[in-house]
C-alpha cells in the first residue's frame, strides 16, 4: 500500500528563537509525527526570521503553496508544529487553507491536535487562527509600548547605533574615530554656506574615510548621510521616538510604507551628547530657514523644462539645469545663458562620472518640445488620450463587484438571523437538545466567520473605488490639459510647458559625443505608449528615420488645417 504523502513547513521569527520553538525543534517533532502516522515527507520548507503577520515576505510558504497548485507532488497533508507558525493572520490561514483543500490537502497542527479534515477542524482554526491573530496585535501594542517607555527613560531602543557612538551593554557610548567627523559635519554647516551636497564633496575631497559599519558599507560620504547626521537628535544627547510611522497603503491589503512623521518624542538620553544643545538649535533654525527651494533672484519666470527627465550619457542620472551670469559684449549688461550638466552625483556612491559637457537649454528644449508638441497634435494621440481618461476613472467593474458583495452579504445574514432565531425558539425538551444544539452552534459560528470576512472584502472594495474617485479629478485635469496644450501653447509660461513635458514625458536621452548631422537628442520616453501614424511606441528614437518623418508630416498637415 502506498504511504500518505506530506509536507512539512516550520517557522520562526526573531522573537521565537527559543527552546521548543527553533526550527530544528519543530522539524524533529513533525517527523516524528509523520513516522508515527506511516507518512512520507515529500518536502520541507522554513522560513526563518520571517513574520506570521501575512503571506508576504514568507518564501518558503510562497513556494510550498506554488507546489500544491502545480501538483508537484502527490501529497496530501502539510504538517505544521502549531497552527500560529502556518500564520497569525485570520484571512491569509483560511484562505491559504481553503486554496489548500481545493488541491484535496488539509493541515494538521501537531500539538494543536488540529486536522482539518475532520468535521471539527475548520472550526477550531477559525477561532484560534482569530485569537492567534489579536494575540500578534497584543504582542505588537506590547512590545511599541516597551519602546516607548525605553525612550522614556533615554535609553537606545535597539538596532544599529547612529554613526558617532557603539552599543556597550545596551547603552551608546561616544566612538571617538566616527565622533570627530560628526563634529566636523556641524561645525562647516553652521559656520560656512555649504549644504548637504557641499559638505560631503569637501569630506571625501579632504580624503575623510567615513567608517564601514553593517548598515553602511560605503568609505564615502553622501548628502543623504549629512542631512540624516544634521536632522538626528541623538547627537545633542537625546532619545527620539516616532520619527517615522509604518502607514497602510490605501486599497492593498497588508501593505505599508513609512512615512515621517512631523511631531515625535524627545527625551535626554542616557548617553553623552557629541554637540552642544545651543549647535543643535543653531542647526535646527538654520535647516527650517534654508528648507525647500532656493529662491530665485534673476529670470524669474525661466524654469529648466527637462530638470529630472533629461539624463546623463554616461552615468544615466538626471541632469540638473544650471545658470552662468555674463556681462554682454559691451560689458554692460549682464545676460543669464541657461545649459544643463551632469553634477556627477555619482561620485558618492564611488563611481565617478565624467562627463563634462554643458548642453544649451534653448537647443535641446525646443527639439524635444517640438517632437512632443507635433505628437499631441495628431487625432490619433487625441482619440487614445480620451479613451485613456475614460479608463482611468472607470469603478463601473468595482461597483458591480461591491453590489454581489453587498447582496451576498444579505443573503448570509438573514440566513444566519434565521438559524438564530430557530436556536432561540428551540424547545428544552427536544429529543437530543443538547447534540442539535451544538450542531447549530457551530453553524452559526461558520456564518460569523463568513460574514466577517464578507465585511473585509466589501471595506476594501469600498476603499479602492474612494481612491479610485479621488484621483479621478487630477487624472483627468492632467489628461485634458495635454489636450487642449496645442491651442495654448504659445501663451504658456515656462512653469506651464514644464508641466506639460514632466506630465507627458518621462525620459530624454542624449548623444554622448558630438555628431556631424548636429543631433543632440537620442530617444525621448513617454509615460505612457502613445500612437505615431498607425504605430504605438513608449520611446520615440530620434534615429529612427521613418518615425521622425511621421511625426514632422502629421505635424506639418494639422498646421496646414489650421
Amino acid at each position: 500500500m502506498k504511504a500518505i504523502g506530506c509536507y512539512l513547513y516550520t517557522r520562526v521569527s526573531t522573537a521565537m528563537q527559543v527552546d521548543g520553538y527553533s526550527l530544528d525543534a519543530q522539524k524533529d517533532k513533525l517527523r516524528k509525527y509523520a513516522d508515527f502516522q506511516g507518512y512520507q515527507v515529500l518536502r520541507e520548507y522554513s522560513d526563518a526570521g520571517k513574520s506570521g503577520k501575512n503571506i508576504d515576505g514568507r518564501p518558503g510558504f510562497m513556494q510550498m503553496m506554488k507546489d500544491i497548485e502545480n501538483h508537484a507532488d502527490d501529497v496530501s497533508y502539510v504538517l505544521v508544529f502549531k497552527l500560529s507558525r502556518f500564520g497569525r493572520n485570520t484571512a491569509d490561514i483560511l484562505n491559504s487553507l481553503q486554496l489548500m483543500q481545493d488541491y484535496g490537502v488539509n493541515l494538521i497542527c501537531v500539538d494543536d491536535n488540529i486536522d482539518s479534515s475532520k468535521e471539527s477542524g475548520k472550526l477550531t482554526i477559525s477561532v484560534l487562527s482569530a485569537v492567534a491573530e489579536i494575540e500578534r496585535e497584543n504582542i505588537l501594542a506590547q512590545t511599541m509600548e516597551g519602546r516607548k517607555q525605553k525612550a522614556r527613560e533615554g535609553k537606545w531602543n535597539g538596532g544599529f547605533a547612529p554613526y558617532g557612538y557603539r552599543i556597550v551593554n545596551g547603552i551608546l557610548e561616544i566612538a571617538e574615530e566616527e565622533a570627530g567627523v560628526i563634529r566636523q559635519i556641524f561645525d562647516l554647516y553652521l559656520t560656512t554656506p555649504m549644504g548637504a551636497t557641499g559638505i560631503a564633496s569637501y569630506l571625501n575631497r579632504q580624503g575623510i574615510k567615513k567608517v564601514r559599519r553593517q548598515n553602511g558599507k560605503l568609505d564615502v560620504f553622501t548628502p543623504a548621510f549629512i542631512v540624516k547626521v544634521l536632522d538626528n537628535p541623538v547627537y545633542c544627547g537625546k532619545i527620539a521616538y516616532g520619527r517615522r510611522s509604518n502607514v497602510k497603503i490605501r486599497g492593498q491589503r497588508n501593505k505599508y510604507h513609512v512615512v515621517k512623521q512631523k511631531e515625535y518624542m524627545i527625551n535626554d538620553g542616557k548617553q553623552k551628547p557629541i554637540i552642544t544643545p545651543e549647535e543643535w538649535a543653531q542647526v535646527q533654525r538654520k535647516r527650517k530657514k534654508i528648507k525647500g527651494y532656493c529662491r530665485k533672484t534673476h529670470s524669474l519666470e525661466h524654469e529648466h523644462l527637462l530638470s529630472g527627465i533629461l539624463v546623463c550619457p554616461k552615468c544615466e542620472k538626471p541632469m540638473s539645469g544650471n545658470v552662468s551670469r555674463k556681462k554682454d559684449k559691451d560689458g554692460k549688461y549682464y545676460r543669464d545663458y541657461f545649459y544643463y550638466a551632469c553634477k556627477h552625483r555619482h561620485q558618492f556612491d564611488g563611481h565617478h562620472c565624467d562627463y563634462k559637457g554643458n548642453l544649451s537649454e534653448e537647443r535641446v528644449d525646443n527639439v524635444v518640445f517640438d517632437f512632443v508638441s507635433s505628437i499631441v497634435r495628431t487625432p490619433e494621440f487625441v482619440k487614445a488620450l480620451e479613451e485613456r481618461i475614460a479608463k482611468s476613472s472607470d469603478t463601473k467593474e468595482l461597483e458591480t463587484r461591491l453590489k454581489n458583495i453587498e447582496s451576498h452579504l444579505s443573503e448570509v445574514t438573514a440566513r444566519k438571523d434565521k438559524l438564530s432565531f430557530e436556536m432561540d425558539s428551540m424547545d428544552i425538551h427536544t429529543p437530543h437538545y443538547d447534540s442539535i444544539y451544538a450542531d447549530m452552534k457551530t453553524r452559526q459560528l461558520k456564518f460569523y466567520d463568513e460574514i466577517q470576512q464578507i465585511e473585509k472584502e466589501k471595506a476594501e472594495i469600498e476603499e479602492r473605488i474612494e481612491d479610485m474617485k479621488s484621483k479621478k479629478l487630477s487624472a483627468e485635469g492632467a489628461y485634458k490639459y495635454l489636450l487642449c496644450f496645442d491651442k495654448v501653447a504659445e501663451r504658456c509660461t515656462d512653469k506651464e510647458k514644464k508641466l506639460f513635458l514632466q506630465s507627458l514625458v518621462e525620459k530624454v536621452e542624449i548623444f554622448p559625443e558630438k555628431r556631424e548631422d548636429r543631433r543632440i537628442v537620442k530617444s525621448i520616453t513617454f509615460r505612457f505608449p502613445v500612437l505615431v501614424g498607425k504605430e504605438e511606441v513608449q520611446t520615440l528614437h530620434l534615429t529612427k528615420k521613418s518615425l521622425v518623418e511621421t511625426v514632422v508630416s502629421l505635424s506639418l498637415k494639422n498646421v496646414d488645417k489650421h
